[in-house]
């Protein structure tokens, strides 16, 4: 008898291993790494899944539909899904939903700051060296079936923004700025001059101009004989923090992937900020809605957005979501203000591409070919006619093509809408001059934080609140248990990345493990008594 209840906790006990195997082995590879094939079997078939993003725009929309019915009639064989997106951020999140799963799409528009926090599953991106460099299917490969770009082809600024310690994770797929959008009209009745190159103090003092004329006895406001006065917007918060900071020379972050937002700059930035947000003189889309809008109905007089919603700028503009309120106005496209104007800053931004390994290399090569395709001339150049981003290769700049519409604005306005195309050349004019930040795991949580620092200031400003040493101190403190910056080490990793279980989950599995091994030892204890008993009987 008693070996059979031996035997019993022995099996309690082998239940027991599922446990243990699930907390060391969680987060362990489970994907081979990647090798390129030698050869690419065209007898098999392959469906890729590709996730893209537009903002709803049907002429972006009809180019993926041409560009994989192009791509399928060269590759027969491969058959490409495509599951469109109108945010960024929802794309993240289904990404980090299938990572468990393993049901990734096969190719994705993203940011590297989110390939970063997907490569906390260990091998779930390919990194694109090796492929790169492939004498066959690399860029510009002996095998490739259509006209592939040169590596030296891709503009290297934009190249080496998808590196993530020193890999190339992504290819840049589209590029962009900011533009600050104005209604020159308004500075000039104002009294002011527009300068090529703004300053932060010359818009804040127009903007407090503006506002220091009051209204009329009608309850307009003089400035512009409106009811709704904002002179300054900035659509991005988190842009206008990081690049103030970057054009003061002041941290934000580095390549250890230390996070040094919070510092005294950053105070002054959010003091300076904040002084003109008490006037009205700015705003924040998070408060009043898009710039492009209030631009357009004649409320605001610098609109700050990216050089990608250029369509949307101007009352005659193809976008122009309010036309029945729209006031016609001369709009001017400039780069957004500066600290030092012999030294501009811009941020680059824009799409990427980036890869998900999986178990059957055949399937990560035909992702690979589809990832090239969409860096063809014929892609590049047409979805970049589409709002102010450019292509990101030479060879697209350098065409008869695209130099054709850059030197046709102003000819219709659906084609050739003049903003869309002085912003897309701001852009060109200053890829020397633009910058990103560092790229880790948990670069895009202190990019929220840098966004919401300047809400924070709105809020507590519009609550009354005093802005000073107290502020930041609480207020720095909130953004770290949020954001749940603390999780992260110095060097950017995640303390509870997906290579280490959560503490909670160590506990609760501990606890488990201890309760089935208690009753194992009592079930043992209990059989030896009642066998003493009967022999002693």
């Amino acid at each position: 008898m008693i070996i059979k209840r031996i035997a019993s906790f022995l099996l309690l006990a082998t239940m027991l291993l599922p446990l243990i195997a699930f907390v060391g082995c969680h987060g362990q590879k489970i994907l081979p790494e990647f090798s390129v094939p030698e050869e690419f079997d065209t007898s098999k078939q392959y469906e890729i899944v590709f996730w893209s993003k537009n903002e709803s725009n049907p002429t972006q929309n009809a180019i993926y539909d041409k560009a994989i019915a192009d791509f399928e009639a060269l590759y027969p064989n491969i058959k490409v899904v495509k599951k469109v997106y109108t945010d960024y951020k929802d794309i993240f999140n289904d990404v980090i939903t299938n990572l468990p799963q393993r049901t990734t799409p096969n190719v994705c528009i993203t940011y590297p700051d989110h390939i970063a926090t997907y490569m906390q599953g260990e091998n779930v991106i390919l990194p694109l060296d090796e492929l790169m460099a492939d004498s066959k299917f690399g860029l510009g490969g002996s095998e490739i079936k259509f006209d592939s770009v040169g590596a030296d082809e891709i503009i290297p600024e934009f190249l080496n923004e998808g590196k993530i310690g020193g890999v190339q994770y992504a290819l840049p797929y589209m590029r962009s700025t900011e533009a600050c959008y104005i209604n020159e009209d308004l500075v000039e009745k104002l009294g002011f001059t527009l300068p090529e190159i703004l300053t932060w103090d010359f818009i804040f003092e127009v903007s407090e101009y503006a506002m220091s004329l009051g209204k009329d006895e009608n309850g307009k406001y003089i400035a512009n004989g409106k009811e709704v006065l904002i002179p300054f917007i900035y659509k991005s918060t988190d842009n206008m923090m990081i690049s103030m900071l970057e054009q003061l020379g002041a941290p934000y972050s580095n390549d250890q992937g230390e996070m040094l937002l919070f510092n005294d700059t950053t105070k002054d930035v959010l003091t300076e900020i904040g002084s003109h947000i008490s006037t009205g003189a700015f705003s924040t889309f998070a408060k009043v809605s898009y710039p492009a809008d209030m631009l357009n109905m004649g409320q605001c007089i610098f609109a700050i957005d990216s050089t990608a919603g250029a369509t949307w700028m101007g009352y005659d503009s193809p976008l122009n979501d309010v036309k029945d309120s729209s006031v016609p106005y001369e709009i001017a496209v400039r780069a957004i203000p500066q600290y030092d104007t012999q030294n501009p800053k811009m941020i680059s931004q824009g799409p990427s591409l980036c890869i998900f390994n999986k178990e059957d290399s055949g399937e990560v090569l035909a992702s690979w070919l589809f990832a090239q395709f969409l860096l063809t001339n014929e892609v590049q150049i047409a979805y970049s006619q589409t709002e102010g981003y450019i292509p990101v290769t030479s060879k697209a700049h350098n065409s008869t093509e695209y130099q054709d519409y850059l030197s046709r604005a102003g000819e219709d306005n659906e084609l050739y809408y003049d903003v869309k195309i002085d912003a897309a050349k701001l852009m060109l004019n200053n890829i020397e001059n633009t910058f990103t930040t560092s790229v880790f795991n948990g670069s895009s949580a202190l990019r929220n934080v840098a966004g919401e620092l300047i809400e924070e200031t709105r809020k507590a400003i519009e609550r009354k609140q005093t802005v000073n040493d107290a502020f930041f101190e609480r207020t720095f403190n909130k953004m770290v248990s949020l954001y749940k910056l603390d999780q992260f080490s110095d060097d950017g990793l995640s303390k509870q990345s997906l290579g280490e279980l959560p503490t909670e989950s160590k506990m609760l599995l501990g606890t488990l493990g201890v309760v089935w091994l208690g009753l194992g030892a009592y079930y043992v204890l209990h059989a030896i008594k009642s066998r003493k008993k009967r022999i002693n009987y």
